[in-house]
């Protein structure tokens, strides 16, 4: 009988493995879900459009690349099924079949509408689509062959739904690589030289060099997002984390060689661990792990890694997954896999090897337990999840870093029968004063229960004996006289000093309750300096994704202040506060209290209502980094100064668009705003908001009073609304607005902000609101293009500054412009 040829058979002999740097690859015995286009700048520039199925990627050369216009017809070319791990491929292919550069443009999951293998096989697959650029409904229609024609040419037709988009050619507006950030010029780059290397590694391999075999590639390692607590759920495997070198140890022939995440080659530097793996009973291996110095607690201390070799250090590496094994790659295959065919390797090697084994549970308890033991923290891990180069989701990371005494002032009741208390109520001493510092309801075993129940009996009180007790204390609470102190294991402390994910460890009887006061911060770790302003908790993520710290926030503040500052100082200002960053909760704060720091000043201005109030104002550096450190992501200003806050230096007219405009007619309405005031004899300057709109900026003599330039805006506005009613809205109403752009002059009253030239945004991907010049905005693909990962590289790029006329335009709103524009 014969064998069945492998659905990868055809790609596989089409391809010399020895030349090209794309994996030979296997069909893969889990069915996933995988889609992916890349981008290949081959004889002629196509866009490869793949789809996981039957273990394999369904594969079509699409020519002008996907389209988000129903109405578009983009032809597809069915081509041969490519293996899985083909989803991460992004490099150069050498001359021979498909040579040329490959970017991966699009990367996401797909789902089927019905039998998807009926659908290849009837000419008609529809399915939804779920990627970072591709979104919603799309459909591969085959079409009636010609005569002798052997290709299998289909079109790829995207459905009308909320994501199609006529005003968007993605082949035009995305062309950065969605895994490396490069375009095609920086891939070709790198990946010629490497392909020398792997052309030179081949003759030697076939008898033209030394002989010695080729070496096991190295695999970009997979990489863990941060989060303030592990996931929960029986699919997560929950790792202790290592504090110390990431390496990959690869093996071939006996020769082992440590690799770090940024490819340098430290064999040399530790022989120790390279002879262990040498030594392994197998032909070839990839083992990714961590490098780690332990004090003779067994606990991993970075710090003690320079110390490497003395008599109280040892280094181990622990191996925590396998991606290769005797030529076998594994990293298709479920993570729980992979672990147990691992620990089968390491178990009979010894130290300096160790598996890193897992458990399986709650993560909330898990960490708990690992920061009991003063343990740097948790990875958590997808057990049915393939390896997958990157910053991935189902690797999670989450920190300990605190375990402390605190006094029981109370304890809330449970309304679970038989259960004494749902979560105690904590505190702690700052001089003589006890301060609330949260809740803590997990730790506790029947037995503690009972035993805290008899404590707290004889202390119950009818008031609280916090100095301050806030709402979320009250609520079905039974205050204690505050003589019980609790040993505490918790992530970290909240700007507000309340504990994050708190684990009850036990009763301490050592000591009076009256000794449990806040710790001085000593620590390092816990405060850093940022141009002599103290940045509590200077590590604090406020932009999950991009990674942006506290300190790194402030440094920002500090080196862009010489631009901020002329905009902002002098003014009265609200600041967007989110202690916890730009995912968690955020308030508004206009006016100075005592929550303001010294750095940040106060100007009194008079109400309406006749009364004065005091209002932030920052003036220098010191007060821009001081509002970083209380975690002001926005800064928004008035349009008047301080000394004259009654007649405004600016005009100014947000163009905020509805879900169904696109930021080109954004654009276009912004140009059209600027032609409307030159008309006037106004000049104006376009900020990108960081959010989806543009602001238009006039700056104006201190002459008029807030009635005449809210009127002068209110008629500008109008008159735009009429000339194109279709396009424009100048009422705020919600109801009015759909699919247009809402002109919005209100913003030209008495106490009315808008967003600071340089400002931050709290919102995803850390944007920041940036000055353009008219001319650059012709080309601005999105309001916010800038962020704070590449905007002090755009500064550093000009040539002059896009507002650099900004103060010194002499220009009023005249009567003649009143008269213009009516004043009803």
């Amino acid at each position: 009988m014969a064998r069945k040829r492998s659905a990868l058979a055809r790609y596989q002999e089409m391809r010399d493995f020895e030349q090209t740097p794309e994996p030979k690859g296997g069909v893969s015995s889990k069915r996933g879900d995988l889609f992916l286009v890349q981008k290949h700048d081959a004889r002629r520039l196509h866009y490869d459009f793949r789809l996981e199925l039957d273990g394999v990627l369904k594969s079509w050369a699409v020519t002008k690349g996907p389209s988000l216009d129903p109405a578009q017809k983009r032809l597809a070319v069915r081509t041969e099924d490519h293996p899985v791990e083909y989803g991460a491929f992004e490099g150069v292919i050498p001359k021979g079949y498909g040579a040329g550069t490959v970017l991966l443009w699009d990367r996401g999951s797909w789902k089927p509408k019905g039998d998807p293998r009926k659908g290849l096989k009837d000419g008609a697959l529809k399915f939804e689509l779920d990627g970072k650029r591709l979104k919603g409904g799309f459909a591969l229609i085959r079409m009636k062959p010609k005569k002798r024609e052997k290709r299998e040419n289909w079109l790829l037709v995207k459905e009308r739904d909320e994501e199609a988009n006529t005003q968007i050619e993605p082949a035009e507006k995305w062309a950065t690589s969605v895994k490396s950030r490069r375009k095609l010029k920086a891939i070709e780059k790198s990946g010629v030289a490497r392909s020398k290397t792997a052309r030179l590694s081949s003759r030697k391999k076939r008898g033209g060099g030394t002989g010695k075999k080729s070496a096991l590639a190295f695999t970009p390692p997979q990489l863990a997002t941060l989060r303030e607590a592990p996931p929960d759920g029986a699919e997560w495997l929950h790792e202790l984390k290592y504090d110390g070198y990431r390496i990959q140890a690869l093996l071939k022939n006996g020769e082992a060689r440590l690799i770090t995440r940024n490819e340098k080659n430290w064999t040399s530097r530790y022989p120790a661990i390279a002879d262990a793996v040498s030594n392994l009973s197998v032909d070839s291996c990839a083992i990714d792990g961590e490098l780690v110095a332990v004090d003779k607690n067994g606990r991993s201390d970075f710090r003690a890694m320079q110390n490497a070799g003395a008599d109280s250090v040892a280094l181990l590496f622990y191996a925590f997954d396998l991606l290769n094994l005797d030529g076998e790659n594994l990293k298709p295959l479920p993570l729980i896999e992979r672990k147990k065919r691992l620990k089968s390797l390491i178990a009979s090697a010894g130290d300096p090897l160790r598996y890193s084994d897992h458990i399986e549970g709650d993560g909330a308890d898990v960490i708990a337990r690992a920061c009991a033991m003063n343990l740097e923290g948790l990875v958590s891990k997808k057990g049915d999840a393939p390896y997958r180069s990157g910053r991935s989701r189902t690797w999670i990371k989450s920190k300990c870093v605190g375990r402390d005494e605190f006094v029981i002032v109370g304890y809330r009741k449970s309304d679970k029968r038989g259960r004494p208390f749902s979560s105690l109520l904590l505190g702690e001493y700052e001089g003589t004063e006890l301060h609330y510092r949260g809740r803590v309801g997990t730790g506790f075993d029947e037995a503690m229960l009972a035993e805290l129940a008899d404590h707290m009996k004889p202390l119950v009180r009818k008031s609280s004996p916090l100095a301050e007790t806030p709402g979320e204390a009250r609520r079905s609470a039974v205050w204690l006289t505050p003589k019980l102190i609790a040993e505490i294991a918790y992530s970290e402390k909240t700007s507000s000093e309340r504990l994050r994910h708190p684990s009850f460890l036990g009763l301490r009887f050592d000591k009076q309750a009256s000794e449990v006061k806040m710790a001085a911060a000593s620590d390092a770790s816990q405060k850093a300096a940022v141009d002599g302003i103290t940045i509590t908790h200077p590590d604090r993520v406020l932009y999950e994704e991009q990674g942006v710290t506290k300190r790194a926030l402030a440094e920002y503040f500090m080196r862009q202040a010489p631009r901020i500052l002329p905009y902002l100082s002098g003014r009265p200002l609200s600041l967007v506060r989110c202690p916890e960053g730009a995912g968690g909760e955020c308030f508004f704060q206009k006016h100075h209290n005592k929550s303001a720091p010294k750095e940040i000043g106060a100007v009194s201005i008079r109400s309406k209502e006749g009364k004065d109030e005091p209002y932030l104002v920052i003036n220098d550096a010191k007060g821009l980094v001081a509002a970083a450190q209380i975690g002001a992501l926005e800064l928004h200003l008035w349009g008047a100064r301080t000394n004259k806050i009654e007649s405004p230096e600016r005009l100014i007219f947000d163009l905020d668009p509805d879900e169904g405009r696109s930021f080109a007619d954004v654009r276009d309405a912004a140009f059209e705003v600027r032609d409307l005031l030159q008309a006037a004899g106004l000049q104006s300057f376009a900020l990108l908001t960081g959010g989806k709109g543009v602001h238009v900026i006039a700056p104006v003599e201190r002459r008029r009073e807030w009635s005449d330039i809210k009127t002068f805006c209110r008629g500008v506005a109008r008159a735009l609304e009429k000339s194109a009613p279709d396009r424009y809205v100048a009422t705020a109403s919600k109801a009015k607005r759909k699919n247009k752009i809402f002109v919005d002059w209100l913003r030209n009253e008495r106490g009315a902000t808008a967003v600071a030239p340089y400002s931050t945004r709290a919102r995803k991907g850390a944007p920041v609101a940036t000055p353009v010049s008219w001319k650059e905005l012709k080309a601005v693909e999105a309001a916010d293009q800038y962020t704070l990962e590449n905007i002090d590289k755009r500064i550093a790029k000009l040539k002059s500054d896009p507002w650099a006329d900004y103060f010194a335009i002499r220009q009023s709103v005249t009567k003649a412009m009143l008269d213009a524009v009516g004043s009803d």
